[in-house]
């Protein structure tokens, strides 16, 4: 039987973010169970959260794609979307914060504040999210809430404000103060969830008065009426304290700290109260759409408007096949009925429309304004497509996936792979959009790029382990390009004669350098007819055939100009095949007499890196031959940019992240060839010397 749905103001979408290992699936497990959405506690090391699904994050105990789940709580519908706390997995988390009203930023308290949890602030502030802090793992040895929150205020400022006291650290926590209400809700370690509320213990009374008034002071300051208030009275009603925090958390103003130890199931009822008071329902918050004439409309959610949907997230399950996770911003969804992918202009036929709790689907009478679910067997819709009504005239903006930092060839271990490859990639590429498959145009390698090393090979084991598709990876080759640096000219004859016709030509052609990026160019500057109008273009043919592989590694030659001054025929044994097989001696004769070189690509890099870091990252540029360009200084960081030859950032990405404790980041384009230090190119020939001999060896 099909489940009601939840009003749009009964409903919380909170994406839960943070650095690895610091709870955020332990969280969201204890939260299912204390709304009895599951019958037991799920543990990470044990593989049995709800949210924590695929073979890949079971198997090496981290979240590596985004996962919804939902609880129903005090009449409310809280949607979790769990996100992977590694940077690798960046887009993931990108996504769960678009269709989120709120974030919950989970800390660990030992280790405190972190590189993804800097950097999940600042996706929240560019999205103008508001953010809820928990300090997660408050029973661990070393443990320190006051150290903790020192931090947070220190890096996010003095609005990072606790709403609550921990009662004991380490093995010793045992619960919370509420510093609204001022009662004591503590918790038995045998992780049941059972609360009791009572006073505040004796020994932190003083502590809890003095950061109640704290509080109040922070809750004030935010609101002009409030501050007149605090000022005339000294305090603030419990009814002005509660509406002014929550009107401050969700203008961005105050950031509140909540304490937790999730894997014991401690804390976690207050969260799930302070979610379901502060986080804004989707029907109070103005999001951005998109109209068909590209004009920005601010809406919220309402079954007044035409359904639109955003599609955040897609999982290609062996059996069940494309699963579609949605937001819906309007409208509603019904199920049966036939709506428009606006992205792809495509029309898609639904089944039924479910709710997500982690891999299983439950089935709903339809999804409401503002709710999170799914849909399976679109045949069109991706990540990031906007799903809606054929009238309607609005669409989602999508999430900029960022671009992919590291590439690897890869070959399939067997050769009766190869035809089922491109579609296993296809699929992988449906659930992960930050990874990119491309084949090089020039050295024909498949390429797998995505965020770091353990991406592109999380995503090589899903190929074996779902598809059957084992592959091998390689560090792709560069493209390089070969080149002249002055001109040449030559005659040469081509003659052979057998029984019969014999095959003759003979052509005298001038080659010329062009700029870098010049490309080629073929002029005839024959006059008369010393070789026929119809034998000219198979030259021309011969020269284009023979500048695939030039004299020095076996690269493609480039940026020439070929002038043809001459040549003879012969009446009876000149022909097309005759000419083209001269110009191709003639080119690979001149060519080695025009001074050949070898040409890199060198590409356009910006790199984002914390100040502190700056020098080393400077530094490291330098070795690489990288020509640095300028310096942007912004908030802390200060974007450099370079343009370094590629065959020195192939390992750039992993460096970086030694380099700045993976706090820093960078992208990179194509910008233009340039000539390879001398030194360099006989390391270059010499080793393409080698595999071309591997290669004659094996044949």
């Amino acid at each position: 039987m099909a489940e009601k749905p939840f009003a749009s103001d009964k409903i919380r979408n909170v994406a839960v973010v943070g650095h690895s290992s610091t709870g955020k699936t332990s969280l969201i497990a204890a939260m299912l169970f204390c709304a009895k959405e599951t019958p037991k506690l799920g543990k990470v090391d044990k593989g049995s959260t709800v949210t924590d699904f695929d073979d890949e994050a079971i198997e090496r105990k981290i979240t590596i794609q985004a996962a919804a789940a939902f609880a129903r709580y005090k009449g409310c519908k809280l949607n979790l979307v769990d996100t992977p706390g590694y940077g690798i997995f960046l887009s993931e988390a990108l996504q769960g914060v678009a269709v989120a009203e709120a974030a919950l930023l989970t800390v660990s308290a030992v280790a405190g504040v972190e590189v993804q949890t800097e950097k999940m602030w600042k996706v929240c502030a560019e999205n103008r999210k508001p953010v809820m802090f928990v300090v997660n793992l408050m029973d661990r040895e070393r443990a320190s809430a006051e150290r903790t929150v020192a931090q947070l205020q220190k890096r996010f400022g003095r609005e990072v404000v606790p709403v609550q006291l921990p009662i004991g650290e380490e093995a010793g926590f045992s619960g919370v103060v509420d510093l609204l209400t001022l009662q004591a809700r503590t918790y038995p370690a045998d992780e049941s969830g059972n609360e009791q509320v009572g006073e505040v213990p004796a020994a932190l009374a003083s502590a809890a008065e003095e950061a109640r008034s704290k509080l109040l002071e922070m809750v004030a300051e935010q609101d002009e009426a409030l501050l007149e208030k605090f000022f005339a009275e000294g305090t603030l009603s419990a009814e002005e304290l509660a509406s002014g925090l929550k009107k401050a958390f969700r203008e961005r103003k105050l950031f509140p700290v909540l304490f937790a130890s999730a894997g014991r199931n401690q804390g976690v009822q207050p969260i799930m109260d302070a979610l379901v008071d502060l986080v804004p329902s989707p029907a109070e918050v103005e999001i951005p759409l998109l109209r068909d004439d590209g004009e920005e409309v601010r809406v919220t959610a309402t079954a007044e408007l035409p359904p639109v949907a955003y599609v955040f997230k897609t999982i290609s399950d062996p059996y069940a096949g494309r699963i579609s996770l949605l937001r819906v911003y309007t409208g509603a969804f019904q199920p049966d009925g036939t709506y428009h992918n606006k992205t792809r202009d495509a029309a898609e036929r639904f089944g039924a429309v479910q709710w997500v709790q982690g891999k299983e689907l439950v089935t709903v009478e339809r999804l409401m304004a503002g709710d999170i679910g799914a849909v399976t067997k679109l045949k069109e819709t991706r990540t990031g497509d906007t799903l809606a009504a054929k009238d309607a005239a609005f669409r989602v903006p999508a999430v900029r996936i960022p671009e992919p930092t590291i590439s690897f060839a890869i070959t399939p271990k067997s050769k009766g792979d190869e035809d089922k490859i491109a579609a296993a990639l296809a699929k992988i590429q449906d659930e992960d959009p930050s990874l990119h498959v491309s084949r090089d145009p020039q050295t024909k390698e498949l390429l797998l790029s995505g965020s770091a090393q353990l991406h592109v090979e999380i995503a090589v084991a899903r190929l074996a382990k779902r598809y059957r598709v084992e592959v091998t990876l390689h560090p792709p080759k560069v493209p390089y390009r070969e080149t002249i640096t002055k001109a040449a000219e030559v005659t040469t004859r081509h003659k052979k004669q057998t029984g019969g016709h014999g095959q003759f030509a003979e052509a005298k052609i001038r080659l010329e350098p062009l700029p870098r990026g010049g490309g080629y160019e073929f002029v005839d500057k024959i006059f008369g007819g010393a070789i026929s109008q119809n034998f000219r273009p198979s030259v021309d043919k011969g020269i284009q055939y023979a500048a695939q592989t030039g004299p020095l590694a076996g690269y493609p030659v480039v940026d020439f100009r070929v002038v043809l001054l001459d040549g003879k025929e012969h009446p009876v044994d000149s022909s097309d095949m005759a000419f083209q097989i001269c110009g191709r001696k003639a080119f690979r004769e001149a060519v080695k007499l025009a001074g050949p070189t070898l040409l890199e690509p060198v590409m356009q890099v910006e790199i984002t890196t914390p100040d502190e870091f700056l020098g080393d990252v400077m530094g490291d540029l330098n070795s690489r031959r990288g020509r640095v360009q300028g310096m942007e200084p912004a908030d802390g960081q200060t974007v450099v940019k370079a343009q370094v030859p590629l065959a020195e950032m192939l390992t750039y990405s992993q460096a970086l992240r030694s380099i700045t404790g993976g706090r820093g980041d960078f992208h990179m384009e194509f910008s233009h060839y340039d000539e390879v230090p001398k030194q360099l190119q006989e390391k270059i020939i010499a080793a393409a010397g080698a595999v071309a001999a591997e290669e004659e060896e094996e044949e």
